[in-house]
């Protein structure tokens, strides 16, 4: 079975990249061991984030790194045991969420934050989806009037990004969501997200356009391919596949292959957690709400109302640890009248994070054929279509739709040849 590219990975990136592909004239097989849409891009808060032009950078702030340490804050819990692990990853992180490194990260993400909601329509709309969008924005609520006031301050320096939002006092708030408590005094209503009331299904609908189109869709472990005279080859359970290119777009699995032919990229892993909460009889959740202090998202779903965490540092084997997912619930059953959960056990899923908070994007710079595309941190979702749109033109030889530099691989071996240098001018 002879294709030009196996897409490993049948998440929202790797399907998003396939069809993109697909539309291009390649042949195309997507290969995962489950299928589509039930890894990480199950489990999220269901956001395609056109407002999130600023990365998610690590705090500065000695005080919020105390209390993060100590696992006072809901929004992060962090395993002390995983500390000496994870702590050089962590430092880098924090090195690059200084100003000036943070600016350029804004900088380069800002094409692809500026196209997530278009790329989006048009898949939504070729696959027949609409039913799974709603363009209603998602709400940002605050309980103290301090984090309000520094919130809207923010907002408005964000106003040049061509970013549309509502400052809602307490009375506007209870118009848009009468059902939020009064301890929420007021919210920032973000205008141009769009969200999705079942991300997996919305990744099942698009590979279910691949697969309409012609694509095949195959299970199979991608731990298995290997370059050879003929190109690429993978295993599957349907026998061998060989193509002239193969795309890693795995999310936080993709170390399991690039580290398999010596690229050394400072991948990690954030670990989060969701649960499905019916709402108390007569009550309702009307839009999607962030309790950014907290760390949490509540988000009307078909399932039910998803609760979703921040950030836990675990080792990604590790036990469930639903202690996170535990205290947001109690916060959250103060700010909105939840039920009961719906499943017995929370599910937990994996996002794949870099220090520079940009995903890697394009060639591997050692081995002909061989594309990455992986690294999307917290918006896998919103930037899936538009960074397998980015790919795909850079694969075909098309003209870019941006510069695609700032997503290469080669970025880290760059910044560590840089530091060897400085190190090594100071000690001469």
């Amino acid at each position: 079975m002879q294709y030009d590219t196996i897409v490993l990975g049948a998440g929202i990136v790797g399907v998003s990249a396939a069809l993109h592909l697909q539309s291009r004239g390649h042949q195309v097989v997507l290969l995962d061991r489950e299928q589509p849409g039930e890894g990480t891009s199950f489990g999220n808060a269901g956001l395609i984030e056109r407002s999130s032009v600023i990365p998610y950078a690590f705090p500065r702030e000695f005080a919020a790194l105390l209390r993060y340490s100590l696992n006072r804050e809901t929004a992060v819990r962090l395993n002390p045991g995983y500390l000496p692990e994870i702590a050089p990853w962590l430092f880098q992180y924090w090195k690059q969420s200084a100003p000036s490194p943070l600016d350029a990260s804004t900088l380069a993400m800002l094409p692809l934050i500026e196209r997530c909601t278009d790329e989006h329509d048009a898949l939504v709309q070729q696959a027949g989806l609409s039913e799974l969008i709603r363009c209603e924005g998602w709400i940002e609520i605050f309980k103290n009037e301090r984090a309000f006031n520094r919130a809207r301050s923010e907002a408005q320096s964000l106003v040049s990004y061509g970013i549309n939002y509502d400052v809602l006092d307490q009375p506007a708030l209870q118009q848009r969501d009468p059902h939020l408590s009064n301890k929420v005094i007021g919210g920032i209503h973000w205008l141009d997200p769009k969200t999705v009331t079942n991300p997996g299904a919305l990744v099942k609908g698009y590979a279910a356009l691949f697969r309409q189109r012609g694509g095949i869709i195959l299970q199979g472990d991608a731990r298995s391919v290997a370059q050879g005279e003929s190109g690429w080859q993978v295993d599957t359970l349907e026998g061998p596949v060989i193509s002239q290119n193969v795309v890693v777009a795995l999310g936080p699995k993709s170390a399991d292959i690039f580290k398999l032919f010596g690229y050394a990229i400072p991948l990690a892993v954030k670990r989060g957690y969701h649960r499905h909460f019916r709402m108390q009889e007569g009550k309702q959740l009307r839009h999607s709400v962030c309790d950014s202090e907290s760390g949490f998202v509540l988000a009307p779903m078909k399932q039910g109302i998803r609760l979703s965490t921040g950030i836990e540092f675990d080792r990604p084997g590790a036990p469930k640890n639903d202690s996170q997912l535990r205290r947001c619930e109690a916060i959250a059953r103060s700010l909105l009248p939840l039920g009961e959960p719906i499943e017995d056990e929370p599910w937990m899923g994996l996002r794949p994070c870099l220090p520079d908070m940009r995903p890697v994007i394009g060639a591997a710079p050692r081995h002909k054929g061989l594309w990455f595309n992986f690294g999307h941190a917290h918006h896998g979702l919103t930037l899936g279509p538009v960074t397998g749109r980015l790919l795909a033109e850079i694969m075909t030889g098309e003209t870019p739709f941006t510069d695609p530099e700032p997503y290469s691989a080669t970025r880290f071996s760059k910044a560590n040849a840089a530091s060897s240098q400085t190190e090594a001018t100071l000690s001469s």
